[in-house]
């Protein structure tokens, strides 16, 4: 009896991910310095002095591996009913600190869009004689691949809020199947139809400012949308072995309320960046 629970919480067994991840993200981190100067070597120069690919690839892998051991145990405390409702609540917490932890990252390379093009640098002074885009950048028009992977990205959305009303209203695990098909489907499609653009762009990320911000800011969006249509693969493979119930989803709702948030930063990347900052 002493050993009874009596409480709602879940408490944690000691666990080697914690460590596993901090040790396989320093290394990746040391490693991707290691990569920049390796990538800076002239062509056909040797490697010295350690700069080379493989501890960032390493560090990389063991990232990995601990993303999906540690989030399969989470799973598998979901399928044996440690997620109580206090829990669930704790976890949805987590996930809306997360969103709001990445609001703010999105917030840095917006704001050193709109100071560029405000005040952008002229060739004698940083606040003064400056246009901006800059002389000889030729921007997208946004009325053509931008504005139709807004509506890929939208009806994306549209297709997990589907999913969601499927399982929770309805309790229709076929339409929430053929939902998330569809939206990891359009999910693909935006980062193909990206990098179709991308290819085509007629300006750099290095040698100006508006090509730096530019592929910062959509190309760190763009990493989220591969994140995102990975999550929701998962969940439609979570689906598919009878994972998830009308009152127990918290996974599925956590993989909807990022793919919403991807949404909402790429409406303001298509107004800001491609419609006024271009």
């Amino acid at each position: 009896m002493a050993h009874e629970k009596n409480h709602d919480y879940h408490i944690l067994a000691p666990s080697i991910w914690p460590l596993l991840g901090a040790v396989g993200g320093f290394v990746m981190l040391f490693g991707a310095v290691l990569l920049f100067q390796w990538l800076k070597l002239p062509e056909g120069a040797p490697s010295t002095g350690g700069a080379n690919p493989w501890m960032f690839l390493i560090g990389f892998v063991a990232v990995l591996y601990v993303m999906f051991g540690w989030w399969a145990e989470t799973i598998k405390e979901n399928q044996v009913g440690d997620h109580t409702p206090v829990v669930l609540i704790g976890l949805r917490y987590g996930v809306i600190m997360f969103i709001m932890s990445e609001v703010m990252f999105f917030a840095a390379w917006f704001w050193a869009f709109f100071k560029n093009a405000m005040y952008p640098m002229g060739p004698d002074s940083p606040i003064k004689d400056g246009v901006w885009p800059p002389v000889g950048i030729e921007t997208f028009d946004p009325w053509h691949l931008p504005l139709i992977n807004t509506l890929i990205l939208l009806c994306s959305g549209c297709a997990a809020t589907w999913a969601h009303h499927a399982l929770v209203h309805e309790d229709n695990r076929e339409d929430m199947k053929w939902g998330l098909i569809l939206a990891v489907a359009l999910g693909a499609i935006f980062t193909v139809f990206q990098a179709y653009e991308y290819s085509h762009a007629a300006f750099g990320f290095s040698g100006n400012i508006y090509g730096a911000t530019f592929f910062m800011a959509t190309g760190f969006h763009g990493f989220h949308v591969i994140i995102g249509t990975i999550f929701l693969l998962i969940c439609l493979l979570r689906v598919q072995r009878g994972h998830f119930t009308p009152t127990n989803h918290v996974g599925f709702e956590a993989a909807a309320w990022y793919w919403h948030f991807v949404d909402v930063v790429w409406l303001f990347l298509f107004a800001a960046v491609y419609i006024w900052g271009g």
